[in-house]
């Protein structure tokens, strides 16, 4: 080999070198999802000159699962493709390395994002793991049939899928993290702590325009023996099944809270205290007609609950609002002990 092939070779490793260096940089400290992939596939494209660019992901991952909502996002939506397990296994099989096609492409088209149709003359699939599982693919075409062909040295291709999913991680790492510190781990809803911080926002903006902002307290009714006769085990399953049925009933707008132990909130933007009243009067009936099965036997399900509305004349602050409900749920659970 003539001595400035060596150089021209060596310089042209040296400025893949730098290219990585600096998608690296770009992407490391990114530790949520939307920014994390949206920076992922801007930088690629730009940096190593891909015209097109795009994730294709197992939805039935578990990793995957808060990407789902990413899928109808403005900017993501041309860049994320959610597919099942077994359509994505037929495209791209588990070899841990990356695929170079540039002939018979047609079956690819089904990794594009909905809707997307671009033509491309050779595309290269790298795998993105996690934790060693396979997880979805980053997917680079360009209109070159020459680009990324199957005699194309790969070795650069699979440093980026050690550096993407290496960055992955970090990502889910610190998402996760994040969940936990605003959500129940029995239940999955926001706990106190997100609680508060939606109040503080709700109240605030309710006052400001005036608007209606209603807070139900909940209390789950003869807990304490659902755990002595049963025990724990289904008392954890009878609040997962409370939590379930109450994200269900309610509006993408409100919030719902497990407060601590069987207590629970439900925060309801723009609901006066009579629609509020009738809302709560009917999840409790439906909570009384849809009793748990806990294997041979059917767990009744009474809830009791105080309502307090923003409007109100005694309620001046968030924690006004809050104890009032609180109020107003113990004198109604005092009432029904009064009349056995």
């Amino acid at each position: 080999m003539r001595h400035d092939t060596l150089i021209e070779r060596f310089r042209e490793n040296e400025q893949l070198a730098e290219k990585f260096h600096l998608l690296e940089t770009r992407i490391l400290g990114v530790l949520n999802f939307r920014d994390f992939f949206q920076e992922l596939l801007e930088q690629i494209g730009e940096i190593f000159a891909v015209p097109q660019v795009w994730l294709s992901l197992i939805a039935s991952e578990p990793a995957v699962a808060p990407l789902t909502r990413l899928a109808g996002s403005s900017r993501l939506r041309h860049r994320l493709k959610l597919l099942a397990q077994e359509q994505f296994a037929e495209l791209c099989p588990d070899s841990g390395k990356p695929l170079l096609v540039n002939e018979d492409l047609a079956p690819f088209q089904g990794l594009l994002p909905d809707g997307d149709r671009f033509p491309f003359k050779s595309l290269a699939l790298v795998p993105v793991t996690l934790d060693g599982r396979l997880i979805g693919s980053l997917n680079l075409a360009d209109p070159s049939p020459r680009r990324f062909h199957p005699g194309y040295n790969p070795v650069h291709l699979e440093r980026l899928a050690v550096k993407v999913s290496l960055c992955l991680s970090n990502v889910v790492a610190h998402e996760n993290l994040q969940h936990l510190a605003f959500h129940d781990p029995l239940t999955d809803l926001y706990n106190r702590r997100a609680m508060e911080q939606h109040l503080e926002r709700e109240f605030a903006r309710a006052q400001r325009y005036r608007t209606q902002l209603a807070l139900v307290f909940i209390d789950l009714d003869l807990f304490k023996q659902v755990n002595d006769t049963y025990g724990h085990d289904c008392g954890d399953a009878l609040l997962q099944y409370l939590a379930d049925g109450m994200r269900r009933m309610c509006r993408s707008s409100d919030l719902v809270t497990r407060l601590a132990g069987d207590e629970f909130v439900l925060l309801l933007p723009e609901t006066p205290l009579d629609k509020a009243q009738l809302f709560s009067e009917r999840m409790a009936q439906r909570f009384l007609d849809q009793p748990m099965t806990w294997h041979e036997a059917q767990i009744a399900i009474r809830i009791s609950f105080g309502i307090a509305s923003v409007l109100e004349d005694r309620v001046d602050s968030p924690q006004a609002l809050l104890k009032l409900a609180d109020d107003r749920l113990y004198r109604k659970k005092q009432e029904r002990k009064t009349d056995g």
